[in-house]
């Protein structure tokens, strides 16, 4: 496995862990409070908890699901005259005449301020492949 993949599995690992925390320790206790105001029909606290929960398991999937993608990666096979995962890329920027570096990387590493690209953004999509 290479740095690039394990570096990605620890922080959706460290996600799936906080994610499960609130969802299995935190959630349940605010749940317990909100129920102990009475009628849940017009509690807020309730309605809010219950709708974190429904965020969370939905998160909790998409995590789970992205973890099985991550084992099946293999950076090895990258073509190296394609932009991929990886590839540094110049553009121009035609606003300001100026050529700008992005780097294609995954959506949990990607941070446009500092040029790193996801390859399921929209720019990343369309330069896959070029």
């Amino acid at each position: 496995m290479s740095d690039a993949v394990a570096k990605i599995r620890k922080k959706l690992e460290e996600e799936i862990r906080t994610v499960e925390h609130e969802l299995n320790l935190e959630l349940p206790k605010e749940l317990m409070k909100a129920r102990a105001h009475g009628d849940l029909s017009e509690n807020a606290e309730y309605k809010y908890a219950k709708e974190r929960q429904s965020y969370l398991s939905a998160r909790l999937g998409q995590l789970q699901k992205r973890m099985g993608n991550v084992a099946m990666l293999n950076l090895d096979n990258l073509p190296a005259d394609r932009a991929g995962y990886g590839s540094r890329v110049c553009l121009l920027d035609l606003q300001k005449s100026a050529e700008v570096e992005y780097k294609l990387v995954t959506p949990e590493e990607a941070d446009a301020t500092n040029g790193l690209i996801s390859t399921s953004s929209p720019i990343g999509k369309a330069l896959l492949g070029r």
